[in-house]
């Protein structure tokens, strides 16, 4: 998988996780189904908010691409307040083959970010 991050607004940037983290973190989690209507990411700008990379179709592509080969077999990763951490692709994925559900884990505790205030192009990929 490659190296990425979940971002959220901070004061003066961005909190960070460590996508590699939080599934290590959540693997003994019991996967349940969540209604995709539960997913309000669904309905923002998730992968361009915040970005200095605008959506052009170019763009977009490359998440039809990374949609095409998500495994709905793995469940996304949700937070303690049922916000999406990992697995976007995922959740995607099942809305365009018409699904109502997606396997899904949820921390009771969201964890801490890796990062404080950073912005995404100052991390590692």
């Amino acid at each position: 998988m490659r190296k990425q991050y979940h971002f959220r607004p901070s004061p003066n940037g961005f909190h960070a996780w460590d996508v590699h983290r939080l599934i290590r973190l959540s693997a003994g989690f019991e996967a349940r189904e969540t209604p995709l209507e539960a997913i309000r990411e669904l309905d923002e700008d998730y992968w361009f908010a915040g970005s200095a990379v605008s959506p052009t179709c170019r763009r977009i592509v490359e998440h039809v691409r990374l949609m095409e080969d998500a495994d709905l077999r793995y469940p996304v990763i949700l937070c303690a307040e049922g916000r999406l951490m990992d697995g976007m692709h995922r959740a995607a994925k099942a809305l365009l083959e018409n699904r109502s559900t997606i396997l899904s884990v949820r921390f009771e505790q969201t964890p801490a970010p890796d990062y404080t205030d950073v912005t995404p192009d100052a991390l590692s990929y």
